[in-house]
């Protein structure tokens, strides 16, 4: 009985119609919202890099194409200056869905995949080339750590070699001992260097450095030359010692869940973007760097210019320093790739 009234169903014609309505009906009651959040995605990013800066500003010219190209489906919401924190509250906000992603250093992007440290080692990098050289050579790698985690990096960023400045001159280890040392709670690897060196640095975020070096807290700061300036730490300071230390790179990353959002399209349209906009920062930056030295100067800050036996003080302490993180955040392993592309790249150019 059960089986001919099964058959009468599949026979009628009204039937099989009314069924295929209700199916097309719940198939595309499914969909909509999927399409509807397509249509209208805002990826919101926050970064410490400051409103009006040339950071800001190139996120912003990426934003207006993006839309442009995606039909004002897919558009950024920048929180800029630090306003939603430092970054691990960034990262924070990021992992409970506050905001969708953020512009981080190697020392924030650690805290997502800890092989980002490498990026911290003093002296690493000599020039520019060595940095485009073994970043183009690790992408790949570096992006899969990081999406393993849940993140997709949309493109390397950097802020330059950095170099200390200081409200006294600064041009040994000793110098370092004396003064009051500001230490960025975000990077526990400069911690490192300065246990090492016997250095008890003070701790500040980001935000409360001007404060601290305009009350005399702290006399002692690091940051490249451009960041100095748009931070203002400059007029605060009246030394800058010239041996660029580490060269501060990080990246722009976004939840990959969000990322999933998109459709193939406009994925590739927001990946393309960032590679276009990024590197036009790239060289921004980079002169911005160079001319930044040049303002600081007219601005009456001096350059202090430390001996090679001095510089060489540096160099041994943060070598020590960093064979002690070896197995801790990085791994042995990739900072012998990291060595070995740069080896390879400086034999090429002998």
């Amino acid at each position: 009985m059960r089986e001919a009234q099964l058959r009468g169903f599949q026979m009628n014609g009204p039937n099989v119609t009314k069924f295929m309505g209700v199916g097309f009906l719940i198939a595309v009651l499914l969909v909509l919202p999927q399409i509807a959040g397509a249509k209208n995605t805002i990826i919101k990013i926050a970064t410490l890099a400051p409103d009006g800066s040339s950071y800001i500003q190139i996120l912003n010219d990426l934003n207006v194409e993006l839309k442009q190209k995606t039909d004002n489906q897919v558009r950024l919401r920048l929180y800029p200056g630090g306003v939603l924190g430092d970054e691990t509250d960034m990262r924070r906000k990021m992992h409970v869905g506050q905001i969708h992603g953020a512009a981080l250093t190697s020392a924030g992007l650690s805290g997502i995949y800890r092989e980002m440290d490498v990026f911290q080692i003093p002296f690493l990098f000599e020039d520019y080339d060595e940095v485009d050289y073994v970043t183009e050579k690790m992408d790949d790698f570096f992006k899969k750590g990081l999406a393993d985690k849940g993140y997709i990096m949309l493109g390397w960023s950097e802020a330059g070699f950095i170099r200390l400045l200081s409200t006294k001159p600064i041009s040994s280890l000793d110098d370092l001992k004396k003064a009051k040392v500001w230490t960025w709670e975000e990077a526990p690897m400069a911690k490192a260097i300065f246990d090492e060196a016997g250095i008890s640095a003070i701790p500040l975020s980001l935000p409360d450095v001007l404060v601290g070096l305009q009350t005399g807290l702290v006399e002692v700061v690091y940051a490249p030359p451009s960041g100095a300036i748009s931070l203002q730490w400059f007029t605060k300071t009246k030394y800058m010692t010239e041996v660029p230390l580490i060269y501060l790179i990080g990246g722009i990353v976004v939840r990959k869940n969000v990322f999933n959002r998109l459709s193939t399209g406009q994925q590739q349209v927001l990946t393309e973007l960032s590679a276009k906009y990024l590197e036009r920062l790239k060289q921004i930056i980079r002169q911005e760097n160079k001319e930044a030295i040049d303002v600081m100067k007219k601005q009456g800050v001096k350059l202090i210019f430390p001996s090679e036996e001095q510089v060489e003080d540096f160099k041994r302490i943060s070598k020590n320093a960093m064979n002690n993180q070896v197995g801790k955040t990085f791994s042995a392993k990739v900072k012998n790739d990291v060595m070995r592309n740069l080896d390879e790249y400086r034999k090429s150019k002998k």
